[in-house]
């Protein structure tokens, strides 16, 4: 893959990835044409679970089976986001169990904000630096409690203030309202924190966000982050092998279409072309070379995994510090999940990773 630095560790799949997976990729099937390159056909077997699980994701493996979204609430927004509500509050309290951060709400830049620090205090490195995190939720729900599972850890794993945004969700509102939130949350943090300070992360949608926020604010003339972390999703179209091998490894269908569509399947982007720079940055050389140093995780059953892959070898190309780790045996946002040391690893991987390319307080 040509990575710089990449590990590969162990895991489970996340509870309702296959939910979110038909989401996105539905409108494929009826729509693609016959791919030109020669079809495999696959025999059947059965995949073991990777023999890199800790003890503690095999046993959260049989939880999350319980936890599965009905295929039935598939296309039903109210539904789903009352789905992932109870869903993202089970995991804010196994957080909690883990972590003791402090937080509270309020408004940044006319966007609402919740505020996330450790309940030890900022660790005096880190009182001049700041995280924002973009959450995920197939860009239509996320918000609250699957936030702050995405803050809380970092927060209390590095010693930092996290700031997540509560942005404008799909199908109500469409791209660019989250790059627009996120660039105002941002404007308002540069009159107290260098940019070089500053780190923008997400994953899922929130990946893609991310990806998309750091283009937003090159094209307005604001000085571009620190660094970022693009987490199980990034700013490009679905590619590769993944998107068809995560349903079969991960529990679910196998996808039933001839080719993959050259942008995301996905209201918030509904209309928008690969083209748009600003919505797929990492199609563009000129967006990609101006990137920040780049954070690039997944689990190896991610559907997203071989977007990042690619992603992580065109910012190599254009000379961005990119650092690729993927996590074998692993699904799609398996760290919201706590319980399992393949999580905690991956937390202090975003850590490290920040601390190492955020400037420091000015003396």
């Amino acid at each position: 893959m040509g990575s710089r630095s990449m590990r590969e560790d162990s895991g489970v799949r996340r509870a309702g990835a296959r939910t979110m997976l038909a989401a996105l990729l539905a409108c494929i099937a009826s729509a693609a044409p016959a791919q030109q390159a020669a079809v495999v056909d696959v025999p059947a077997f059965a995949l073991p679970v990777s023999n890199q699980l800790s003890a503690e994701a095999r046993a959260v493996l049989a939880r999350m089976k319980g936890a599965a979204a009905p295929a039935e609430i598939a296309g039903d927004v109210a539904k789903q986001r009352a789905f992932y509500q109870s869903y993202n509050d089970d995991r804010l309290a196994e957080m909690r169990r883990h972590f003791r951060t402090r937080e509270r709400r309020e408004k940044m830049g006319g966007v609402t904000v919740d505020i996330v620090d450790p309940a030890a205090g900022i660790a005096p490195r880190n009182r001049g630096r700041v995280l924002i995190n973009i959450h995920g939720g197939a860009f239509m729900w996320g918000s609250g409690s699957g936030a702050l599972v995405e803050a809380i850890p970092i927060a209390a794993t590095m010693g930092v203030r996290v700031i997540t945004v509560d942005y404008r969700l799909a199908p109500e509102h469409r791209y660019p309202a989250a790059s627009e939130d996120v660039t105002a949350v941002y404007r308002t943090l540069l009159k107290r924190y260098r940019a070089a300070n500053i780190g923008i992360y997400g994953c899922s949608a929130g990946g893609v966000i991310t990806a998309q926020a750091t283009a937003w604010i090159r094209s307005i003339g604001l000085p571009r982050p620190g660094a970022i972390g693009t987490f199980c999703g990034t700013g490009s179209p679905y590619s590769g092998d993944s998107p068809y091998l995560a349903g079969p490894t991960t529990g679910g269908a196998p996808l039933a279409a001839p080719r993959l569509p050259d942008t995301l399947p996905t209201a918030y982007l509904a209309g928008v072309p690969a083209a748009d720079d600003r919505a797929y940055p990492l199609l563009s050389d000129a967006q990609t070379r101006a990137m920040p140093p780049t954070l690039m995780l997944a689990g190896s059953r991610d559907f997203a995994v071989s977007a990042l892959t690619l992603a992580h070898r065109r910012l190599s190309r254009m000379g961005v510090d990119s650092d690729l780790y993927l996590f074998d045996g692993l699904p799609h946002a398996f760290f919201v999940w706590p319980d399992m040391p393949e999580s905690m690893e991956a937390y202090a991987v975003i850590a490290r990773f920040f601390d190492q390319h955020l400037g420091t307080p000015r003396r």
